[in-house]
Formats: C-alpha cells, structure tokens, sequence
C-alpha cells in the first residue's frame, strides 16, 4: 500500500512504552510537536507487571496497565499524537528523519527510537510446540490459569525473581532453576522470593519441555556433572533475557548484548537520533530508568529543535 500522507512534526517517537511515553510528554510539555508510533499501541513491557511497587511516588503499588494508560492520557493532554502504526522504515534525508508506515510517511527533526525488548528464547525442543499449552513468558497473562498446580520458572535476574513471587501467591509449589550458583536480582527481590516458599535449582539448565497435549515435565541438566533429571510441572515460565528491537536502525553501533550505544544525552551516532529505555546499552533496565531515558532524550531535542527556531 502506498503512503498517503506526510505529515511534519518536530519530533517522532517510535515506541510506546514507559520511556516513549515520557519522552513524548517531556517533549510536548517543551512546547514542540510530538508524534508517537507503536504497532501495538501503549504499553510495551510495562503491560506485564501486576504490581508495580517500586516506582517513585506510587504507593499502594498499581498494575501496569493502569500506569501506562495513565501515561498515556498524560502524554496526550500535553498535545502529542499517538499513532498505531508499524514503522516499515526510518531514513535521514539532510537534516530531517523520514519515517514511513504502511499508510503514511512522516517526517521529524529529531526521533527518538523507543521500541524495547522481547523475550529471549530457550530454543529447546518443546518450547515452541508447548508455547500456550503450559509454555508462557507472561506470569500475570497466564499464571491464573495454573493456580495451585505446579510451576516452573526459568531465569535467574530480577524479571525471573519478580515474576516467581506472583506465581506464588497462585501456586504453593513454584520452582525457579536457574544455570548460576547465584541469582542475578537485586537481593531484597531474591530475598522476598525465598520467603514466598520459591524452591531454587541452581546449575541447571532446561534441555527439553516435554508432554503430550499439554505441558507434564522438563527435563533438566546441572551443567557442572551433566546428570539430567525430569521434573513433573504444568507450566514453564520463560525469564532468560531480553532481545533489544533494532531492526529498523540496524547500522548503529550495539554493545555486546546488541543494545544500542548512546552518549550521556541518549543520542546515539547519528545526530538527532535518540534511543531511550530497553532497547538502549546501560546497566540497569527498569520503569524508573525507562522514563528517565525518555525524558532526557527529549530535553536535547526540544532544546535543540527551539534554538533552531
């Protein structure tokens, strides 16, 4: 389908997540034009958490869906549009970005790319066959539905960690296996995961999900001896890492995970171009970073693009 628009704003946000989201209202709020575009529409990661209970200035905790709809009317009170489109492209023409979608083509003077992470595969043979039969990467998606029957979780870092905590709350029979001799969560996670009755399985890795119509064990390694057991489960829960979305600016330098490499300002090799919250090179990735992410981004543009004026 050929695009049938091109419309101008100051700055385009691709993704609508928590950093997009607050880099949009940031940028809007500097009194510049603001264009958001998520295939999706808001949400992004955020939409997975059940209890958000360590966000600045947000106490009793809330879902994440609640937090990011009300970043989203936030956002678009301070004047910017949100979109639901697939970004198909971005170019930089002279001076100006050209973003094009399947309908329409759009062109900024700064863009600030905010498009995430997915979840990581374990590329094990089951994985694939078993995935919503008992295969899930979404605790609060599909936990209700194995309440007080037995659960594994894969992964070891605070997602895995987090995650476990809300399965037990459904299931008194919850296991996290993990390859390390450690977790890699912040401690009061691994802390409070402990005391909610979560059994650890250290040293292991998941070599297959096995079951017939339905998921009924996985096979597990401990990779320091080999020796390889079954463990009866009905749900495998995925927490291994995320997969940064970089495909539409492939050519940007990436650290070694594949993340996007910006300076202090989140603007990346190329003038005008920013990358904000989990799809960008830093150490630690939460809402809280997220957002902080967008916000500065946002702050250099509007900055810049007012000057320029």
């Amino acid at each position: 389908m050929e695009n049938t628009l091109n419309e101008k704003f100051d700055y385009v946000v691709v993704g609508a997540g928590a950093a997009g989201l607050a880099s949009a209202q940031y940028a809007a709020r500097g009194g510049i034009s603001v264009l958001v575009l998520d295939v999706a529409g808001a949400g992004g990661q955020v939409l997975q958490i059940a209890d958000l209970e360590n966000y600045p200035g947000v106490f009793p905790t809330v879902d994440g869906t609640t937090f990011i709809m009300t970043m989203q009317k936030q956002t678009e009170a301070f004047g910017a549009k949100i979109v639901q489109a697939q970004v198909l492209s971005i170019d930089k023409v002279n001076e100006s970005f050209i973003i094009k979608t399947p309908k329409a083509s759009y062109e900024a003077k700064a863009l600030c790319l905010a498009t995430g992470a997915i979840h990581r595969n374990l590329e094990v043979p089951g994985e694939k066959e078993f995935t919503g039969r008992g295969v899930s990467y979404c605790a609060t998606c599909d936990g209700p539905f194995f309440r007080n029957k037995k659960i594994v979780v894969v992964g070891g870092g605070d997602s895995a960690c987090s995650e476990a905590i809300y399965l037990s709350t459904l299931s008194k029979d919850v296991t996290i296996v993990h390859r390390r001799d450690k977790f890699r969560a912040q401690q009061a996670v691994i802390d409070k995961m402990l005391a909610a009755g979560v059994k650890p399985v250290y040293d292991s890795v998941v070599k297959s999900i096995n079951g017939e119509m339905k998921v009924s064990s996985v096979t597990l390694e401990n990779v320091k001896t080999g020796e390889q057991t079954n463990l009866e489960t009905d749900a495998v829960f995925i927490f291994t890492g995320m997969l940064p979305q970089t495909d539409l600016v492939d050519m940007l330098p990436k650290d070694n995970a594949g993340y996007i490499i910006t300076d202090e300002n989140m603007e990346t090799s190329v003038p005008g171009l920013f990358a904000a919250g989990d799809v960008r090179s830093k150490p630690f990735r939460q809402v809280v970073t997220a957002t902080s992410d967008g916000a500065i981004a946002a702050h250099i543009a509007s900055e810049r693009i007012r000057n320029a004026k």
